[in-house]
């Protein structure tokens, strides 16, 4: 196509085989946007493309991509809110005809495939090395190795007692992340040869737990395979590109299609015994400032709910 399109917070610029997403760096540009600074979709990448009208007076042109396609999605696992998706392009109402106009360019140029998922990442990750602060540790990934330093302040013993970690991605499978804009949000690594949750029956993980190589639930304060988030720690635009630059290298490194261990969605634990150790974390991260008092006792609510 050889043009530009600049919108809200973002400037696509079409060229044949793909659309290269410059983000913004004003102060009203999502976080995300600023960290990603830009992107090259493939075409082949694209399943559909929307125009529907957004919000105060815009229009908003939507590239859907392929599932499986780009690895920030697929660790996102369906949790970006709206206004964070990099796919979306907002503009004026009144260039919602230019807009039009490039929504049919785009159609005219998807791939044969683009109904099917993608059997492989088409669009590039973020590139190592990186790093972020959790609540309880700093995360690390050089490409190759993904390392945990746990903080004195705001590590359980049992992290404590098991030392820094260092996991080779050649021993990984996969990665869960739960958004840090969500309670309890965290980054857990998956090592080759554990179940994940699809392929246990019970117990079925709550919010802050997860599965070990033996298929028990653990909390993830006790797992050293993963760091926890918190208010300020961890946040969406430093730990996301992060779960998606170390679950590229793992695909990478196993080309043979892997499943995606989702995020754990919770679910009710009638085990009064779970139930009372996940009141007494929800009371630590409560003292800790980490939840609000009405978070707190809503949470709270909800556990007393299960027994």
């Amino acid at each position: 196509m050889g043009d530009v399109l600049a919108g809200i917070h973002a400037t696509w610029e079409f060229d044949t085989d793909s659309v290269l997403i410059r983000f913004e760096r004003g102060i009203r540009t999502p976080r995300l946007f600023q960290s990603l600074r830009e992107r090259r979709i493939p075409y082949a990448a694209l399943s559909s493309v929307e125009l529907f009208p957004g919000k105060r007076g815009t229009v908003v042109l939507h590239a859907v991509p392929r599932p499986g396609a780009d690895p920030l999605l697929e660790a996102a696992a369906g949790q970006l809110k709206t206004g964070c998706d990099p796919y979306r392009l907002a503009l004026p109402a009144e260039r919602e005809t230019l807009a039009g106009y490039y929504a049919d360019e785009l159609r005219a140029v998807l791939g044969p495939d683009a109904s099917l998922p993608a059997d492989r990442f088409l669009v590039a990750a973020p590139e190592a090395p990186m790093q972020f602060k959790a609540y309880d540790g700093r995360a690390g990934f050089d490409g190759s190795l993904v390392s945990f330093r746990w903080s004195w302040t705001g590590a359980s013993s049992a992290k404590w007692k098991a030392g820094d970690q260092t996991f080779p991605v050649a021993e990984l499978c996969g990665v869960e992340w739960r958004s840090p804009d969500a309670m309890e949000g965290y980054l857990r690594l998956v090592p080759r040869g554990a179940p994940t949750d699809a392929e246990v029956a019970v117990p079925v993980p709550g919010p802050a737990t997860g599965l070990d190589t033996l298929g028990q639930c653990v909390q993830v304060d006790q797992d050293p395979a993963a760091v926890l988030f918190g208010r300020g720690y961890g946040p969406v635009h430093e730990s996301l590109p992060f779960a998606a630059a170390v679950l590229e290298s793992v695909r990478r490194t196993h080309p043979a299609p892997l499943v995606t261990a989702p995020a754990p969605v919770g679910g009710p634990l009638h085990d009064p015994a779970g139930v009372a150790e996940r009141m007494r974390h929800l009371g630590e991260l409560h003292q800790a400032g980490l939840v609000t008092d009405a978070e707190y006792s809503a949470k709270k609510a909800e556990l007393l709910a299960e027994l």
